[in-house]
């Protein structure tokens, strides 16, 4: 093949120099099915890029014979980069790309196979939103009940699954407008049709629909490739995988790298069984594994080891460090989320305060984006510079600034910005026209927006729909107003949200940034309790979103732990490792097993993003939507090998004395040594113990569901010897007190410091 002469001169170093063993066969086993079976930070992008640059030096295939996927456009481009530096630069690699782009040139070159024209238009969210709009009101549905979001939310997981209209099921059918869901998937497939456009679901579908119906087809595109080569497989969905088998039946020699332990996406499709299934799908498949890995210590490695060792669904690996020793991994038991944000902080600018250390080196993984609140307040009053990866500061949420334009509302009458932002949101039929009118009558008789608003309703300056939205909003105002001081400002703007249609509206468009956008709103509920009044809690907002800090590059990332995955760094935070926060309890109430193990795969990810050190938090208190409810550790801190960590607690609360030997470290070390194996971690009891009955679906008196009573007036009224009951901690005497802390004897949990709020006289 002296085609390939310009991408292998005969001087060049070898591909292989600097690889391990199993990484460079990983790169020579180039013939046939190969599973890499790639660990955190075993160098997975070096091998596929080796592997790549490899078969084109050795003259196995020209660029244009061989297929490589990839799961973005960055991983693609980089992969490109790398061969060129390996190998000088090579004469185009046609179909180097991500799942999407590859399929929309295969779909343009047989696209009347799928009645549309090769100039097919690609459509976007908005797009794809407003035709199903059209269809679900043609089909005479209420758009307010069955909304396009949900509508496209259903047919991209349909897509996902490589089902056609035709092959929908009668259960899946009715997920959407009692029974209509089959229906509108086929009217909105065929309306594509018409207008010559694709969403990104029929990339794919398309395409596994040609090649399945085109057998000339298939085989025009086997005798192509001679090479597969595919990144991130556990992250596959089926439809993905349905078109790479496909392909893959022409040469069989198909290479996919991946990590079933870091399979995190089920939520949007991807199957991890796709990774654990592949010596079955491909007989005689090479499997090799990438277990030295050459990012974290090895108290680290063997941590995150023996929390994962508990999942069933894996094929087992190891990793190991030739960078022995370093620090255990820390767990923290603190008292609140305040305690929390503090305990961070502190750690951080010790971490600043060593020679050579920066804010970059330091990441805080969390669960869900709500939780960034408390870290942020605290970043911003103490000027420590931060960056949010994945999205806006907590206060720059579109839906927190909605939220505060209602409340400033409320509070200032003359607050047009905020009239102008939230008048029409929900919509209430007020478009722009009538707006700028009520901007111009507010300028002629010079006054606020608002009264400007109650003079031109009674008027015929604006009539029909836009009048009764603007009355309704007016008497919505007045009677909110009306509230103030009647009730908890907490309530009220719990009231504010939903009376005026904001909340329903965030539940009506069902989706996963929905339901994130509704958790955060209860964050801002929660963050208003710390404060006394309304007026206080908005000066509080004023003050930190005034608060500048330096310009620097040199920031702390602050991030949820499904946008760290490919990420590293020095010093790595995991706050919030409390059951039913972290494993997610609507994940497992959703999934049972499957959604526990991937929440675990999730925990793994998050402790394999560090290099040098790993701490991980848990309250023994959050004040939850306006009351406290004491937590139990996660069960994932059960699983974590004993030797490995090193555990530590707030004075005050587990100490069981004024040592500073604490209870929690006490209750550490007899779980971890009770542990015989990974099967038989406190951890792994309690799923035996539960896994017949619907994950968390537990009565409230066990598993940290204890509400908080309203706070009682300072001092407590239990007395020394009194006895009492806990919902966690079950029966107790009470040995001290101290103000609203109570030292309590318990008959099985031991001695606790527990406030008085959670208790009751027996």
């Amino acid at each position: 093949m002296a085609g390939l002469a310009s991408s292998r001169s005969g001087g060049a170093p070898s591909l292989l120099d600097g690889l391990n063993p199993e990484q460079r066969r990983a790169v020579e086993t180039i013939d046939g099915p190969v599973l890499v079976l790639a660990g955190a930070g075993t160098g997975k992008t070096r091998v596929l890029t080796h592997r790549l640059a490899h078969i084109l030096r050795v003259g196995r295939a020209y660029p244009s014979q061989i297929l490589c996927v990839t799961f973005t456009n960055k991983a693609a481009r980089e992969m490109r980069e790398r061969a060129g530096k390996l190998i000088g630069q090579v004469e185009g690699l046609p179909w180097l790309g991500t799942f999407h782009s590859i399929s929309a040139k295969i779909l343009r070159i047989h696209a009347e196979l799928v009645g549309l024209k090769s100039t097919f238009t690609i459509l976007d969210t908005d797009d794809q939103l407003r035709l199903m709009k059209q269809i679900i009101q043609a089909a005479g549905l209420d758009p307010k009940r069955w909304t396009a979001r949900h509508l496209a939310s259903l047919v991209d997981g349909w897509k996902n699954k490589g089902l056609t209209p035709d092959q929908l099921s009668a259960n899946d059918g009715f997920s959407f407008g009692d029974g209509k869901g089959r229906e509108l998937y086929k009217i909105y497939q065929n309306r594509l049709k018409q207008l010559n456009a694709v969403d990104f679901g029929d990339l794919l579908l398309h395409c596994v629909t040609i090649f399945r119906n085109n057998a000339e087809v298939l085989a025009k595109y086997h005798a192509k490739f001679k090479y597969i080569l595919v990144d991130e497989y556990q992250d596959t969905n089926v439809s993905q995988y349905m078109w790479l088998r496909l392909l893959a039946q022409g040469s069989k020699n198909l290479c996919v790298v991946g990590d079933d332990d870091q399979s995190i996406y089920g939520w949007r499709g991807a199957e991890v069984d796709n990774i654990l299934r592949f010596e079955s799908d491909f007989p005689g498949a090479a499997v090799i594994k990438l277990e030295r890995n050459y990012r974290s210590t090895e108290h680290i490695l063997a941590a995150a080891s023996g929390l994962i060792a508990a999942n069933e669904g894996r094929l087992g690996k190891t990793l190991w460090t030739e960078d022995a020793g370093g620090e255990k991994v820390v767990v923290a038991g603190v008292w609140d989320g305040q305690a929390e944000a503090r305990a961070v902080s502190t750690e951080i600018e010790n971490w600043k305060s060593t020679d050579g250390r920066q804010y970059n080196d330091i990441a805080v993984l969390v669960r869900a984006s709500r939780q960034m609140r408390a870290f942020e307040e605290r970043f911003i009053m103490l000027g420590l510079p931060y960056r949010v990866i994945g999205g806006p500061r907590f206060f720059e949420r579109q839906e927190i600034r909605d939220a505060h334009a209602y409340l400033r509302l409320i509070v200032s009458e003359t607050d047009d910005l905020a009239f102008e932002r939230v008048i029409n949101k929900p919509k209430r039929g007020i478009g722009q026209t009538s707006v700028q009118k009520l901007q111009r009558a507010a300028r002629a008789m010079q006054i606020p927006l608002e009264a400007a608003s109650r003079e031109v309703v009674k008027t015929d300056e604006i009539r029909g729909r836009a009048r009764t939205g603007i009355s309704s909003f007016i008497r919505d105002l007045d009677r909110w107003r009306n509230e103030v001081g009647a009730i908890k400002h907490t309530e009220l703007a719990e009231r504010i949200l939903d009376e005026s249609g904001y909340t329903q509206m965030l539940k009506d468009e069902k989706d996963a940034k929905a339901a994130g956008r509704l958790e955060n709103l209860k964050e801002l509920v929660q963050a208003m309790a710390e404060f006394d009044t309304l007026p206080a809690y908005l000066e509080h907002v004023s003050l930190v979103m005034d608060i500048e800090t330096a310009e620097t590059d040199d920031k702390v990332s602050l991030m949820t732990l499904h946008s760290a995955k490919g990420l590293e760094f020095p010093l790595v935070f995991l706050p919030g490792w409390e059951d039913g926060s972290f494993p997610s309890q609507k994940s497992m109430d959703e999934s049972g097993l499957a959604g526990l193990e991937e929440e675990r795969r999730l925990a793994y990810v998050g402790i394999t993003r560090a290099r040098e050190k790993c701490m991980i938090y848990f309250a023994a208190n959050r004040q939850v939507y306006g009351s406290w409810q004491s937590s139990l550790p996660s069960r994932f801190i059960d699983e974590l090998p004993p030797k490995h960590v090193t555990a530590q607690a707030e004075t005050g609360y587990y100490d069981s004395s004024s040592s500073v030997q604490s209870d929690v470290a006490e209750r550490f070390a007899n779980s971890f040594e009770s542990a015989k194996s990974t099967r038989n971690s406190p951890g792994w009891n309690r799923y035996q113990a539960n896994k017949d009955k619907t994950y968390g679906r537990q009565p409230k008196n066990i598993e940290g569901h204890a509400v908080r009573r309203p706070a009682k007036d300072k001092g407590s009224s239990f007395k020394i010897g009194e006895r009492i009951f806990h919902q966690k901690f079950g029966y107790g005497k009470v040995t001290s007190a101290d103000g609203t802390k109570l030292t309590v004897a318990f008959e099985k949990a031991g001695e606790k410091k527990v406030l008085d709020n959670f208790v009751e006289k027996t």
